[in-house]
C-alpha cells in the first residue's frame, strides 16, 4: 500500500500563474494531495494573470512532520511571503529534514531569506542572480538544478523539466 505524498505550495497575491498551476497539476496527476498555504485559510489570492487560487490553510498551519514536500511559485508573492517568520521556520524545517523544496523564478527570494542557501547550487531568474550569490550559493544558468533537496528553475519556459525534476525527487525515481 503506497503512502499518498503532500506538498505544500506556498500562496500571496501576484504569484506566476503559470509556476504555480503548473507543477501543482503535474503533482496530482501523479497522485499526490497539494495544499495552498497562505497568511490566511480561504482566502483568495490573485495571480499576476488574474488567475485565483484560495489558500487551503493558514501559514499557522505549517508543519513539516504533516508534509513531504514544498513548491514556492515564483511572480512577485515571493517577496510577500519572504517576510513571514512561520513560512521561514516552516522552509528552514522542511530543509532540515531533507524533503524536496521546489522554488522557480523569484521564489529563490524565499530561501534566501529563510537562509539556506550558503554552500548550495542553484538556479533563479537572472534577475535575482546576484541575490543567490549573495546569500552563498552558486548560481547556474540552466533549466533546471537540483541539489540534494533543492530543485530549482529559471522562468516559466522551464516548468516542463522542473516539474518532472520535482516529481522524481518526491517520489524517489
Amino acid at each position: 500500500m503506497t503512502t499518498v505524498k503532500r506538498v505544500v505550495c506556498l500562496l500571496d497575491d501576484e504569484f506566476e500563474d503559470l509556476e504555480l498551476w503548473y507543477p501543482v497539476y503535474r503533482l496530482r496527476e501523479e497522485g499526490a494531495e497539494v495544499l495552498y498555504a497562505g497568511p490566511e485559510k480561504g482566502r483568495k489570492h490573485i495571480g499576476k494573470y488574474g488567475v485565483p487560487a484560495v489558500s487551503d490553510i493558514s501559514y499557522d498551519d505549517l508543519d513539516a512532520d504533516r508534509f513531504d514536500g514544498l513548491l514556492v511559485p515564483g511572480g512577485w508573492a515571493p517577496d510577500k511571503i519572504r517576510r513571514d517568520p512561520r513560512v521561514l521556520d516552516f522552509v528552514r524545517r522542511m530543509n532540515d529534514s531533507g524533503k524536496p523544496i521546489g522554488q522557480i523564478c523569484h521564489a529563490g527570494w524565499v530561501l534566501i531569506s529563510a537562509k539556506i542557501l550558503e554552500g548550495r547550487t542553484v538556479t533563479s531568474t537572472p534577475g535575482i542572480r546576484d541575490d543567490m550569490e549573495n546569500a552563498g550559493s552558486v548560481w547556474l544558468d540552466e533549466a533546471v538544478v537540483i541539489d540534494r533537496n533543492i530543485v530549482s528553475a529559471r522562468r516559466p519556459p522551464d516548468l516542463p523539466p522542473y516539474a518532472k525534476a520535482f516529481c522524481d525527487l518526491l517520489f524517489g525515481r
